[in-house]
């Protein structure tokens, strides 16, 4: 069975961000921002159906996706492009593969305790971001 990943997560660490932002080609004025900011994550989890709402104080993103089921993704809050996306369980870590213009583009999700870890990955870039469950 994974791991529920139901809750309010506050961000407690973010590692190699704007070189992820720089993988992306995210212009240097939004980089610069970005790498400011120290979003949240609230989280819908359902059986198969996972909501995951990333909330900040300059731009909100929002998935809604069903585990298993590839849907298009549009990325306009984030890198202005739209990718073919499937998220998957292996194991507990919540494995997402996004399929467009940059290679090797994705994330995983997983909990360690009372930590949300997520790795980001673009390009050969790896940011890794750490949450805390309020």
């Amino acid at each position: 069975m994974p791991v529920d990943l139901n809750g309010y997560w506050k961000m407690i660490s973010n590692d190699n961000f704007e070189e992820y932002l720089k993988a992306l080609d995210v212009n240097v004025a939004i980089r610069k921002i970005a790498t400011l900011l120290k979003p949240d994550k609230d989280i819908f989890h359902d059986g198969d159906h996972i909501i995951i709402k990333t909330l900040s104080t300059f731009k909100n993103y929002n998935m809604d996706f069903y585990v298993g089921k590839e849907f298009e993704e549009d990325l306009s809050g984030v890198d202005d492009r739209k990718c073919m996306t499937t998220i998957t369980w292996e194991g507990d870590k919540l494995v997402c593969v996004q399929k467009g213009e940059i290679e090797g583009r994705g994330w995983t999700h997983w909990v360690e305790g009372d930590e949300l870890h997520l790795e980001l990955r673009a390009a050969g870039a790896v940011s890794k971001q750490v949450f805390k469950k309020t």
